[in-house]
C-alpha cells in the first residue's frame, strides 16, 4: 500500500477543475482503503492544450492535446495514475495504458451562463455567444442560426472573466464542472438534454493506469462506479465508430433504465445546417455493441457530402 515514503503519484492538469477532480479521486481512495493524505502525491502536468488558448482545438490537434504529456509521464513511470475528464479523452489510448475506473458521474447537462439573459432561447436576435466547443457551436447554430458565435477557450475562471468583460452575452459550461468547483450559482441554470444533448462522457471522471500495474489496479477497483462504466461503454463505442477526434460535432448520452441502456445520439455539420439524430435501447451486457450500431445507423442516414468539410 502507498505511504508517505512511497506515495501513489496522481497526475493531473493544473486548472482548478482538474485539481478538484484529482482531490476527489484522492479522497475516495483514502476513504476506500483507510489511507492518510500523505500516502498520495498530486503531480501537476501542463499539457499543450493548456498552453495554446487562442485557437480552436481542431486547428492544433484535437482532444489529445489535454492528455499527451500526462500519458507520457504515466508510461515513463513519473506518475502512477492519471485523472481525466472523460469528455476530453480520445477513444484510442497509448499501448500499455488503460482506463477501467470511473467515478460516479456528475450532472451531464450543459450550463447556460449569462449575466443578462435567463435562458438560452431568450437571447436576443443576433446576440454574441462564446464557445470553444465544436459540438455546442453546431447545436447552437442549428437551433439559433441568427446568433453570432465567437471562440471562447480557457478554464472556467478564464471564460467567466471574458463574459464579465463583455466579449459575449452568454457562454456554456458543463454543470458537472461547476458543481465540482462549488460554483453552480454562476449558471442561470442547466440546459435539459432534450434541448441540447451533451458531449459524449460529459460529467464523468476516468482514471488511467499502466496495464501492468497491479497495485494501481487493486486500489482503483475499490472506487470504480459500475453504472458509469456501463454508460460510458455505450457512449465511447458510439464515439469510436463515428470519429473520436474534436473534428466532428458529436453529442451522445446513455442512461440506464431497468437493466437496459438507452442511448441517444446526434451528429451535425459544423455550421449547424444539418443535424441527424437517433436512439437505441438494449441490454447492459450489449452496451458497446449498442453504441456501435447507433453510430452506423446515423452514418447511414447522412446524405452525400455530409462530411465533405473535414
Amino acid at each position: 500500500m502507498p505511504d508517505a515514503k512511497s506515495p501513489l503519484k496522481i497526475g493531473t492538469r493544473g486548472s482548478p477543475l482538474a485539481l478538484a477532480q484529482a482531490f476527489e479521486t484522492r479522497r475516495r481512495l483514502m476513504d476506500a482503503h483507510g489511507l492518510p493524505e500523505d500516502a498520495f502525491e498530486i503531480v501537476i502536468i501542463k499539457t499543450t492544450g493548456d498552453k495554446v488558448l487562442d485557437r480552436p482545438l481542431k486547428e492544433i490537434g484535437g482532444k489529445g492535446l489535454f492528455t499527451k504529456e500526462i500519458e507520457e509521464a504515466l508510461t515513463a513511470g513519473g506518475i502512477d495514475i492519471a485523472v481525466h475528464s472523460m469528455k476530453d479523452m480520445p477513444v484510442d489510448q497509448p499501448e500499455g495504458l488503460l482506463i477501467d475506473c470511473y467515478l460516479p458521474r456528475e450532472d451531464v447537462r450543459d450550463a447556460f451562463v449569462s449575466p443578462q439573459v435567463p435562458k438560452l432561447m431568450d437571447l436576443p436576435q443576433g446576440a454574441v455567444v462564446g464557445s470553444s466547443s465544436l459540438r455546442r457551436r453546431a447545436q447552437l447554430a442549428h437551433r439559433r442560426p441568427d446568433l453570432q458565435l465567437v471562440e471562447f477557450r480557457g478554464n472556467v475562471q478564464t471564460r467567466l472573466k471574458k463574459l464579465g468583460e463583455g466579449v459575449a452575452m452568454a457562454t456554456f459550461l458543463a454543470m458537472a464542472g461547476l458543481n465540482r468547483l462549488g460554483m453552480a450559482q454562476v449558471a442561470q441554470g442547466p440546459i435539459e438534454v432534450d434541448e441540447m444533448l451533451p458531449a459524449v462522457a460529459q460529467g464523468a471522471i476516468g482514471i488511467e493506469r499502466r496495464a501492468v500495474d497491479e497495485r494501481a489496479a487493486f486500489l482503483l477497483a475499490a472506487i470504480h462506479d459500475t453504472p458509469t462504466g456501463h454508460r460510458l461503454a455505450a457512449e465511447r463505442a458510439y464515439l469510436a465508430a463515428l470519429d473520436g477526434s474534436c473534428e466532428t460535432p458529436i453529442a451522445g448520452l446513455a442512461v440506464l433504465e431497468a437493466g437496459d441502456v438507452w442511448l441517444r445520439g446526434e451528429i451535425l455539420r459544423p455550421d449547424g445546417s444539418e443535424a441527424i439524430t437517433g436512439e437505441a435501447r438494449g441490454s447492459i451486457a450489449d452496451a458497446a455493441d449498442l453504441g456501435t450500431d447507433l453510430a452506423r445507423r446515423l452514418l447511414a442516414q447522412a446524405p452525400a457530402g455530409f462530411f465533405d468539410w473535414r
